[in-house]
C-alpha cells in the first residue's frame, strides 16, 4: 500500500517542520519568546494553533477509528469537546490573558498564595501532560510502523526525538508555527478526503449511510446510539470530561498568552471554535465513509479479520482507497506533523510547569538565572520525552481517542474547578483551592486506574473495581464541593487576604 511517493512526501513535511524549528531558534532569545512566543501571534494565527493542538492524533485517527468500529457512538468524544471551545471564549479568554504571563499558574499566583498555588497547578499540569502524551505517542508509533515497517518501539523514539528537538531549539514560537501550518494542512486533508468519499456516492449522504449500514456487522445499529456505550451514565460522564477538560488543558491555556491583547485572545477562541467544529463535520463523513469503502477491500485485512495496523490506521487506508499513493503520503505526513506539533506543545507546557513555576518562582522566588532556567526546561523536555516512550509502549493496543479522554478527566477535575472559582468566586481561599485540586486529582487518577481501561486492559484483572473509564461526572463535583467546604470554613489570615484581593483582581481581569 505504501510507496516511495508516500514516503517522500512524508519526509518532506518532516524536513519542513525541522526548518521551522531552526528558523524559530534565531528568534527565541528571552523567556517570554520561549514560553509564549513573545505575545506576538495574531488572533487568527493563534486560533489555528489552538485548533491544531486539539485536532490531534486522538481526534483524526482515534475518532475515525471509533466510528469505523462502532458508528454513531464514536462521535460522543467529539461532541463534548465542541461544547468546550465556546465556553473557553466566554469564561477564560479575556480574564486569563489580562492576568497571566506564560501559563495559568500565573493567574492563580495573583489570586492566591503564590508558592502553594504554583506547586498545585504545576503538579496537575505535569500529570495531564504525561497522560495526554500517551495518545499522541501511540498514534505516531502506529503510523510510522505502518508507513515504514519499523518496529513500534523505534517509531516512539523517533517521535520523541523530533518533538524534543522542536521544543529545545525553537520553544513556543516553533511549536506555534508548526501548529498553524499543520492545522491548515490537516483541515485541507480531511476536506479532500470528505469530498472524495462523497464523490464515491454521488454526494448523496443517504446513500453513504445506507451502504455503511449494509456492510457493517452491526447493520443499522451503527446509525444509532448504543453501539459502544449502552450505559447512559458512561455517555454523560464522557461528555462532562471532554467539555470541562478542554477548559483545563495546560497546553491549550498557554496559548491564550501568545497574543498581544484581549481582543486577539477572544478572536483566538472564536476561530478555534469554528475550525474545530468544521473539522468534526468532515470526520463524520470520513468515519462512515471508512465503513462503506474499507469493508469492501479484503486486501486491507489480516487473516483473523482485523484491519492492518488496527482501527487507529483507518484514515490512512481510506486515503489510499479514495486518493491513491499521493493522498496516503499527504495524509500520513499531515497526521504525523499533527502528532509532532501536539507533543511539542505538551512538552512546552510540562517543561514550563517545572522550570517556570517550580524552579524559577518557587525555588528561587523570581530571582533565577535565565540560562539555568532554560537548561532545566530542556532537561525536563527530554525527561518527559522518555516517559512518553515508556507509556506509549504500555498503551500501544488502545484506541488513541479513548486514551486521550483520560487526561481530559484529570484536567476537568483539577485545573478547571480551581481556575473558574479563582476568576469568578470571591470566597475561594488558597487552602480551599489546594484541597479541591488535590481531591480532584487523587479521585480522578484513582478511579481511572481502577476502571475498566486500566484495571482490566492494562493490569489484566478479570473485573474492574469502578465501572466507568472516564469518571469526570463524579470527580468534577468532588473538586468543586471540596473547594467550597474548605474555603467557606477557612478562617485563617491568608483566607481573609484571598477574599479581600478578589475585587482588585476582577478590575484587572476585565481591563483591556
Amino acid at each position: 500500500m505504501v510507496t516511495n511517493k508516500s514516503i517522500a512526501l512524508f519526509l518532506f513535511f518532516v524536513f519542513v517542520t525541522l526548518y521551522i524549528s531552526y528558523w524559530a531558534s534565531k528568534r527565541t532569545r528571552t523567556r517570554a519568546e520561549f514560553y509564549s512566543a513573545g505575545g506576538k501571534i495574531s488572533g487568527f494565527q493563534n486560533g489555528m494553533a489552538i485548533a491544531g493542538d486539539f485536532m490531534s492524533a486522538a481526534s483524526f485517527l482515534g475518532i475515525t477509528g471509533l466510528m469505523y468500529s462502532f458508528g454513531y457512538d464514536g462521535l460522543i468524544f467529539a461532541a463534548g469537546a465542541v461544547v468546550g471551545w465556546p465556553l473557553m471564549m466566554i469564561l477564560f479568554a479575556e480574564r486569563l490573558h489580562n492576568l497571566g504571563t506564560y501559563n495559568f499558574s500565573d493567574v492563580l499566583a495573583l489570586r492566591l498564595e503564590e508558592t502553594r498555588a504554583r506547586l498545585s497547578a504545576s503538579t496537575s499540569s505535569i500529570v495531564i501532560v504525561i497522560l495526554y502524551l500517551i495518545a499522541q505517542m501511540v498514534g505516531a508509533g502506529k503510523l510510522i510502523e505502518l508507513l515504514f515497517g519499523l518496529p513500534y518501539e523505534y517509531a516512539l523514539a523517533i517521535v520523541a526525538a523530533l518533538s524534543i528537538t522542536y521544543v529545545s531549539v525553537g520553544g513556543m514560537l516553533a511549536t506555534t508555527w508548526v501548529q498553524i501550518i499543520k492545522a491548515g494542512l490537516l483541515l485541507l486533508a480531511v476536506a479532500i478526503m470528505a469530498f472524495l468519499v462523497l464523490y464515491q456516492f454521488d454526494f448523496d449522504f443517504a446513500q453513504l449511510f445506507t451502504v455503511a449500514a449494509t456492510r457493517h456487522a452491526k447493520g443499522d445499529a451503527i446509525l444509532m446510539p448504543g453501539g459502544l456505550f449502552k450505559d447512559q451514565v458512561q455517555v454523560v460522564t464522557i461528555l462532562v470530561s471532554m467539555a470541562f477538560g478542554t477548559l483545563g488543558l495546560p497546553h491549550i491555556l498557554m496559548r491564550l498568552f501568545t497574543v498581544p491583547d484581549t481582543r486577539e485572545s477572544l478572536k483566538s477562541a472564536f476561530f478555534a471554535s469554528g475550525i474545530i467544529s468544521l473539522f468534526f463535520v468532515f470526520l463524520v463523513i470520513i468515519g462512515f465513509g471508512s465503513i462503506a469503502l474499507l469493508l469492501a477491500q479484503p486486501e486491507l485485512f489480516t487473516d483473523n479479520g482485523t484491519i492492518i495496523g488496527g482501527p487507529n490506521m483507518v484514515p490512512i487506508h481510506l486515503a489510499g482507497i479514495v486518493g491513491g499513493d499521493w493522498l496516503i503520503g499527504f495524509v500520513s505526513a499531515v497526521a504525523f506533523a499533527t502528532i509532532l506539533a501536539v507533543v511539542s506543545g505538551l512538552l512546552v507546557a510540562g517543561s514550563a510547569a517545572v522550570s517556570h513555576d517550580i524552579y524559577a518562582r518557587i525555588v528561587h522566588t523570581g530571582t533565577s538565572n535565565r540560562e539555568k532556567e532554560l537548561r532545566i526546561t530542556r532537561i525536563t523536555t527530554i525527561s518527559l520525552g522518555i516517559i512518553s516512550i515508556l507509556l506509549g509502549k504500555a498503551f500501544q493496543h488502545h484506541n488513541v481517542a479513548a486514551i486521550a479522554a483520560l487526561p481530559m478527566v484529570v484536567a476537568a477535575s483539577t485545573n478547571f474547578p480551581v481556575l473558574i472559582l479563582a476568576l469568578y468566586w470571591r470566597n475561594l481561599t488558597t487552602r480551599g483551592a489546594i484541597m479541591g485540586a488535590a481531591a480532584g486529582l487523587v479521585s480522578s487518577v484513582v478511579l481511572i486506574v481502577i476502571g475498566p481501561g486500566v484495571w482490566q486492559k492494562i493490569f489484566g484483572f478479570p473485573e474492574a473495581l469502578f465501572p466507568y473509564d472516564y469518571p469526570g461526572l463524579f470527580t468534577v463535583p468532588v473538586a468543586f464541593v471540596t473547594c467550597w467546604i474548605i474555603s467557606t470554613t477557612d478562617r485563617s489570615a491568608r483566607a481573609e487576604q484571598d477574599r479581600c484581593g478578589y475585587a482588585e483582581l476582577v478590575v484587572k481581569a476585565e481591563s483591556d
